[in-house]
């Protein structure tokens, strides 16, 4: 193709630049996502059973308490991010993204964009083999973003974060060329992403719905077992030598194995950690943190999640929450600060917007506009006639000013406690707050939209995201609506401009007007900015996170005390 009709974006990499991303790589990965760490492994240290300093021996076992259980492990139809914890285990991505947001190579060695930017040209790495020993090459690609779109698959997260991808062709056995319905400026970002991880096909095809029991891709750690509800066991890849730029360790992990295992109750998990009968464990209560930071014995690690922050959607579908007054009322009356204060403790930041403040285009500007004022609140919902009662909570033409709050179980960072705060809140200016918690979130919210308010998050790596959650065409699992139900032709072409784009800071623009509409319309609530924290002993050497905050074991090891 003549150069003048391709963005030339080879990003095919010699030994030697292969080399400085290396280097590249060991100054900056993990230690600038490690706070108040006690015991610092990013310099030169002696491992286990190594006589050369700053080398890891292979060896170790690790056990890390999940706070939840994967729903499977077959990344096309996860939705959870928990599971994308272990999937980053046993899969690698086409591309990967640096802390700086960059995109890498990964399986991918490079690639190329056409002038009209709907169609990427990938080299791959030709030495790379899935567990089952298979060998990875371009039709595994095409397998693996096909199946996304076979409706058979029952695709979760991935079915968004594919788009606007059409199809593959084979180029030859390392290069495909992927096409796409429309550009996306998303589109390399959602690549670096787990829910995209390429699949073994032979083994995909054999085991079908089963797939994500018997989980097949090329990642530094081959499964092992899948005990219900207990743990997830993994085992060193002695194979793997194509580690990405975000890890320092190219080859096969330190670790011999390494045990996930499910502990959804906070005591029982910071506790196991504590008798060290886990070496780590994620999602650390508020309310430890301060004092595991204070004990020699322990190290904390936290990182901020990009993408998009817990959030209370107000569904629009229901009155009398499709009038800006109303919800206005509600984002007045909900008194983020003291949630945040009283139930993280210091440790969590209030969020102000539809984004995290380390998502592109997060619009500053917004921190500090919404503050808690009942009296406007209660003025609002005077001018909508509801009075009121003898119980004080207000009517309107025979009917009770009720609010349906709907949150699932367990009580995943205190999201429950959030539903009890905003019910005992919403009181003062006389609504009646009714509480579901429920396992059963799917029927309820997706099928039924039986919620006023209903609280969520995702974890993503590119504005894009916003469209997955307030865009009219986005229905949910049941073909339903959009979290708000919100139908606005503003959003939606604003969103629609900011995915082709190609002028980073006028996406931002786009992106910022988004934003302001969103908080200025009362769509949702922000609550927190998560931060994933992981608790471990010292012993715990070398865990990295990638760009969204998810960790990597790829240098991790077990350094015995002398």
């Amino acid at each position: 193709m003549h150069p003048s009709r391709l963005m030339k974006s080879w990003q095919l990499m010699s030994a030697i630049a292969l080399s400085f991303l290396v280097l590249l790589s060991g100054c900056s990965s993990g230690n600038s996502q490690r706070e108040n760490q006690h015991s610092t492994s990013g310099g030169k240290v002696k491992a286990q059973g190594s006589d050369q300093p700053g080398t890891a021996a292979k060896g170790g076992q690790l056990s890390f308490a999940l706070a939840t259980s994967p729903d499977t492990l077959d990344p096309q139809r996860t939705g959870l991010a928990v599971a994308v914890r272990v999937l980053r285990t046993l899969y690698d991505t086409l591309v990967i993204q640096g802390t700086d947001n960059d995109i890498q190579p990964s399986l991918a060695t490079g690639w190329e964009v056409s002038s009209d930017r709907k169609t990427y040209t990938f080299k791959l790495r030709q030495d790379v083999t899935f567990h089952d020993g298979t060998p990875f090459k371009a039709e595994a690609v095409k397998f693996t973003f096909d199946r996304i779109l076979d409706p058979a698959t029952k695709a979760s997260n991935s079915a968004q974060l594919i788009k606007p991808y059409a199809s593959s062709e084979i180029v030859d056995d390392y290069t495909v060329k992927i096409h796409l319905t429309t550009p996306s400026n998303a589109f390399l970002s959602n690549l670096s992403q787990a829910q995209l991880a390429i699949v073994s096909p032979a083994a995909a095809a054999k085991d079908g719905e089963q797939f994500g029991k018997n989980p097949i891709g090329s990642g530094p750690f081959k499964f092992v077992e899948w005990q219900e509800n207990a743990q997830i066991v993994v085992e060193r890849n002695p194979d793997y030598k194509w580690g990405p730029g975000n890890v320092e360790n190219k080859g096969a992990p330190y670790l011999e194995r390494l045990t996930f295992k499910i502990v959804p109750e906070e005591a029982t998990r910071l506790g196991g950690v504590q008798s060290k009968q886990v070496d780590a464990a994620e999602t650390v209560p508020p309310q430890n943190i301060l004092q595991l930071k204070s004990d020699p014995n322990f190290q904390v690690f936290s990182i901020n999640t990009g993408g998009l922050p817990y959030t209370l959607f107000i569904n629009q579908e229901n009155p009398p929450w499709n009038e800006l007054k109303a919800r206005k009322a509600l984002q007045l009356a909900i008194d983020v600060d003291a949630i945040v204060k009283t139930l993280y403790l210091g440790t969590y930041d209030r969020a102000w917007s539809p984004l995290a403040p380390t998502t592109l285009g997060y619009d500053n500007t917004l921190e500090n506009g919404v503050k808690a004022d009942v009296e406007k609140a209660n003025a609002l919902l005077d001018e909508l006639g509801w009075k009121a009662g003898p119980d004080n909570i207000r009517e309107k033409d025979g009917k009770k000013l009720t609010l349906r709050y709907v949150d699932g179980s367990p009580n995943r960072e205190k999201r429950n406690d959030i539903a009890a705060m905003v019910q005992q809140q919403l009181k003062k200016i006389g609504v009646l707050t009714e509480v579901t918690i429920t396992k059963d979130v799917r029927s309820i919210v997706h099928e039924q939209s039986n919620y006023d308010i209903h609280g969520n998050s995702q974890v993503n790596s590119d504005p894009e995201a916003l469209r997955n959650f307030y865009h009219s065409e986005i229905k949910n699992m049941a073909g339903r609506h959009n979290y708000p139900a919100l139908n606005s032709p503003e959003v939606d072409e604003w969103i629609n401009q900011g995915t082709v784009e190609t002028d980073k800071a006028k996406r931002e623009e786009i992106y910022k007007k988004v934003q302001h509409y969103i908080i200025d319309n009362a769509v949702i609530i922000p609550i927190y900015v998560f931060p994933y924290t992981v608790a471990a002993l010292n012993s715990v050497q070398d865990l990295k996170f990638d760009a969204l905050g998810y960790p990597l074991f790829n240098d991790v090891y077990i350094q015995n005390k002398p």
